[in-house]
């Protein structure tokens, strides 16, 4: 989706991975565009691509963190890679959902996404780095994902409030800066915090994902706070983390070099630990 009139466009990072290959943007209208690859997020599933042009067509960006379950939203994407600008429509069916998405190449890489909204408007391959849309034709997300293993309707998009500090810093570093905290986490909700014995129902239960990506990142800012394998951070401030603000997006309301408080409760007790942000580790 063209974020800038003067050719900034945002898409997923899965759309344009490869680092060897040529890119060209095709626009609705058939003309086509020689495009180079701004910035790839190292978090998240995000990238932006630029095409020399002026005057085009900006999207507008809602405020996702006004999404409710049950709102009416419209998909817009490229279906299959086949059906330009195909338009589906569904409501939101889940906030916050965790994640892990794989690679449709067939490679067998995955990647764990948070704070995703589910949604049931159709959603298919091709459909990546497009809108989704509340009933006003505001951008609220960004299709990235759908469930496999014969699911129907079951798609993911990233909320459009996770990418704004993202867009920020393009516009003014030329480059994707993002606060870093280094850890892995599940996203707590009841059904697993009674399954894991855990006392709280909400927060960031720091985990690892496999045996070669441990649940506090060595080095990271996280790390040398003292966060530990197995605390639940439940608060990032003075905000809790819920279902309703993943811990991801609380980081990324802050800045790299800032000072933060996180909570997390260790053995039944709750502590303050000081973490300094860090630049996230840059990705080709």
């Amino acid at each position: 989706m063209i974020v800038t009139s003067d050719g900034l466009i945002l898409t997923n990072r899965h759309v344009v991975e490869d680092t060897a290959a040529t890119y060209t943007v095709v626009t609705s209208d058939g003309k086509t565009y020689p495009a180079s690859v701004v910035s790839r997020d190292s978090v998240n599933d995000v990238a932006f691509v630029r095409i020399s042009a002026s005057n085009l067509p900006a999207v507008q960006l809602a405020d996702s963190g006004a999404v409710k379950v049950g709102q009416r939203v419209v998909a817009i994407g490229n279906a299959l890679g086949q059906f330009q600008n195909t338009v589906t429509d569904g409501i939101v069916s889940g906030l916050s959902r965790g994640i892990a998405a794989g690679d449709s190449s067939g490679s067998g890489a995955t990647e764990a996404l948070s704070n995703v909204f589910q949604t049931d408007a159709a959603i298919n391959p091709g459909n990546s780095g497009g809108r989704l849309v509340n009933l006003d034709g505001q951008v609220i997300g960004m299709n990235t994902a759908v469930a496999g293993q014969g699911s129907q309707n079951i798609g993911f998009a990233i909320p459009i409030n996770d990418i704004k500090p993202l867009l920020d810093s393009v516009k003014s570093k030329g480059h994707i800066v993002r606060a870093f905290l280094g850890v892995r986490y599940v996203v707590l909700d009841q059904q697993t915090a009674q399954a894991n014995n855990l006392p709280v129902n909400d927060g960031a239960w720091v985990q690892a994902t496999d045996d070669t990506n441990p649940g506090v990142v060595a080095g990271s800012p996280a790390d040398k706070a003292g966060v530990k394998e197995g605390d639940i951070i439940t608060k990032i401030g003075n905000d809790s983390v819920d279902s309703t603000h993943s811990l991801q997006s609380l980081v990324g309301k802050h800045q790299v070099g800032d000072k933060i408080s996180v909570t997390v409760l260790r053995g039944g007790k709750s502590q303050n630990l000081e973490v300094t942000l860090e630049a996230a580790p840059a990705r080709a």
